[in-house]
């Protein structure tokens, strides 16, 4: 377990802004910077990072945190995996207390392929580099394709020795089990016990995280022999998805960033040797279709890319749907061929780096040029292969959701083809009504779905009486004090509230936020407050005499809390405020600094809700036109208000209570009580209500 000191020196060196800077594109906007969510598909960035409060907050998600809580959200880490990733870029040391027995069984099963893979990746580099077999082939091979020893660490490439259980035994004998080694892949488990190295004999591709960590691998063979695959990648694990994953993200998001565009390849060589010949900004889909999840995770980087071919005529083709997915995630896109028998990582070997930049630059093509350039060589001059050229050309263009560049597109593709706008445009026109009924029918479908299989009556609302009141929102048949109604008066006062005013208090959550806001936000500000004492006069009569005295915000509402043995019903809150207790009871004052470190997540995404605003001003201060400054200057009655409100909501909550049990008790003695319970909480909350009316702001 992460001592409490190594914690703070992670939270203490680790901004924010910088660690999320490595995933986001983040540009200046006032105090904060902005940028596209990294979790979902935007066109309007609404991921906003604060560095003066040290939070994120993502407004079309609604997540928000700190920089562990970002890391545990992106790369879904665990807590200890997030503070250890920060702990490395920030060359700290980890200081650890000693996990208990049930702690070392708490392991993650996560935390354990990532260890594990990490170990793999030491053990094939270690054996390229040092074992005497690894040399002789491995590493010949790599020196043999001309990569240099730095690339060769860059990309930790290896080799898997050609032995049924070299790996396995060797992870093994360093304590790692074999149920992990089988999850990952790296070990193939046979139903008899049986078990072998998958990777047996192969060159070795670590595959990595935006992040850097080891997620799977690539192997390929170096024997000629066809019936053996030549490559081999690691199976779908709970931490390798293929389909989020790009070979080189780690290596090149910087570089994407820098040069705002992606080169996308398809294999681990393109992306090495381009790389060593200088064009850092290139990933590789490793031979697997493009995904979604693969254009969004260079769409964190640039808004561009330019798609590499070797100039294999089918291939080509194979790969328009590509294109399309790609438009369709709002993407700008262009297209280079490279000269016949040449794919990007041999013309990467056989030009000089400047030749490499200028061949790219002076022949990247815009996708339409492209695409027709490609179809029209397959229709040599056949109508009905045009025109289905041309319906291929406009469900491209449709798949492009900006007006202005669709009207661009089209009317390139009209001077392309030597066809009318008009007609494209008609073409696109009926294209999109055929994909919007068929949304509709879709819509239709489900909704029949979900009323045949799925209806139930509508939820029963709970509901509550609200209680006579200084407003006099109830009508009342005595028109009196309830408090001076005789007993047998009290059947008609219940049975005498409107359907309309029996209704849900919708405001108790909003109420317990406000408090929490108070709590966590301006918890160790000082303020003062009065008190009501009882002295003895020299007449020896007893008098209330008001006492000032100063306090802090936390301290004044924990105190009030307590003296009426109140807390929060939200569990949540409810924890924050056991462990706010703690700290003062050892003289800590725990507000959002404290919380924002906090281990549940939970948490901090709350306390980075209240940082950035996300809970606006109640009601009533929006009435009295109180901004944010005010409250800060009148901080004392804000405090103080918002307690009586939490108290009087309680209240009026065993009033509906009782109000309700009135209506049918089980004798007279359990009225009588009722009653009397009824007369006390309505005497408390005059008192609070005359006390709300002397607060002024």
């Amino acid at each position: 377990m992460i001592s409490r000191e190594t914690i703070d020196r992670i939270f203490d060196a680790a901004r924010v802004e910088d660690v999320i800077g490595d995933f986001v594109v983040l540009k200046r906007a006032g105090q904060n910077l902005k940028g596209l969510s990294p979790f979902v598909t935007e066109k309007t960035p609404s991921f906003v990072v604060s560095p003066v409060k040290q939070i994120w907050k993502d407004f079309s998600t609604g997540k928000g945190g700190n920089a562990v809580g970002f890391l545990m959200e992106l790369e879904s880490y665990t807590y200890p995996e997030a503070l250890r990733f920060l702990a490395r870029r920030y060359n700290i040391e980890i200081e650890e207390d000693k996990l208990d027995e049930q702690g070392q069984k708490e392991a993650n099963e996560k935390e354990s392929l990532f260890l594990v893979s990490e170990y793999a990746s030491n053990y094939f580099h270690d054996t390229l580099l040092n074992s005497q077999r690894g040399k002789a082939i491995g590493l010949a091979y790599f020196k043999e394709r001309g990569f240099r020893q730095e690339t060769i660490e860059k990309f930790k490439l290896g080799y898997s020795p050609d032995e049924w259980t070299a790996f396995t035994d060797s992870a093994i004998s360093k304590g790692y089990s074999i149920d992990f080694l089988g999850k990952s892949g790296l070990t193939i488990v046979k139903d008899q016990g049986k078990m072998f190295d998958r990777f047996k004999g192969r060159i070795m591709f670590p595959i990595q995280s935006i992040t850097g960590r080891i997620l799977g691998f690539g192997g390929r063979t170096l024997l000629t022999d066809k019936k053996v695959a030549k490559y081999l990648n690691s199976p779908e694990s709970p931490i390798y998805h293929k389909s989020n994953i790009l070979y080189g993200i780690f290596q090149s998001k910087g570089s994407i960033v820098k040069n705002d565009n992606c080169y996308l390849v398809e294999g681990y060589t393109d992306v090495i040797s381009m790389h060593q010949n200088g064009i850092e900004n290139v990933v590789a889909s490793s031979g697997t279709s493009l995904t979604v999840g693969q254009i969004n995770l260079i769409k964190r980087y640039t808004d561009n890319i330019t798609v590499l071919y070797d100039g294999d005529s089918a291939g080509i083709k194979a790969s328009f749907r590509g294109i399309d997915l790609i438009l369709e995630q709002d993407m700008n896109v262009k297209v280079l061929t490279f000269p016949d028998g040449h794919d990007p990582d041999s013309y990467s070997r056989l030009v000089t780096t400047t030749e490499l930049k200028e061949y790219l630059e002076k022949n990247s093509t815009d996708f339409i040029k492209f695409k027709v350039g490609i179809l029209l060589e397959d229709a040599q001059g056949d109508p009905i292969k045009r025109a289905g050229l041309i319906r291929d050309i406009v469900h491209s263009i449709v798949k492009i959701t900006d007006p202005i560049k669709r009207e661009v597109y089209v009317q390139e593709t009209s001077g392309l083809l030597n066809i009318q706008e008009d007609i494209l445009l008609n073409e696109i026109a009926q294209i999109e009504a055929k994909e919007n009924r068929k949304l509709s029918q879709q819509r239709s479908h489900n909704s029949n779905q979900y009323s045949n299989k799925n209806s139930t009556p509508p939820s029963s609302v709970q509901s509550t009486v609200q209680p006579p009141n200084q407003g006099g929102n109830m009508h009342v048949v005595h028109n009196q004090d309830p408090n001076e109604m005789p007993l047998e008066a009290y059947g008609d006062y219940v049975e005498s509230v409107p359907a309309e005013q029996v209704k849900t208090n919708n405001t108790k959550n909003e109420q317990e936020i406000e408090l929490m806001t108070l709590m966590l936000r301006y918890g160790d500000v000082k303020i003062e407050v009065s008190d009501e004492i009882e002295e003895t006069n020299e007449k020896g009569d007893i008098e209330l005499k008001t006492e000032i005295f100063e306090t802090t915000v936390l301290q004044e509402i924990v105190e009030r809390l307590q003296e009426d043995e109140v807390t929060f019903k939200n569990d949540m809150f409810a924890d924050v405020l056991n462990e706010v207790i703690e700290g003062l009871n050892v003289g800590e004052i725990r507000n959002a600094s404290y919380f924002n470190k906090h281990q549940n997540q939970q948490i901090v995404s709350f306390v980075a809700d209240i940082l950035s605003d996300k809970y606006e001003l109640s009601k009533n201060w929006k009435k009295k036109n109180i901004h944010v400054v005010d409250r800060e200057l009148k901080l004392s009655q804000a405090t103080q208000q918002t307690i009586l409100n939490f108290k009087k909501n309680k209240i009026s909550e065993l009033i509906n209570e009782i109000a309700n049990a009135l209506k049918s008790p089980k004798d007279n003695a359990e009225r009588v009580e009722l009653i009397i319970k009824f007369q006390k909480l309505y005497a408390l909350q005059r008192m609070i209500n005359e006390k709300l009316n002397g607060i002024t702001l």
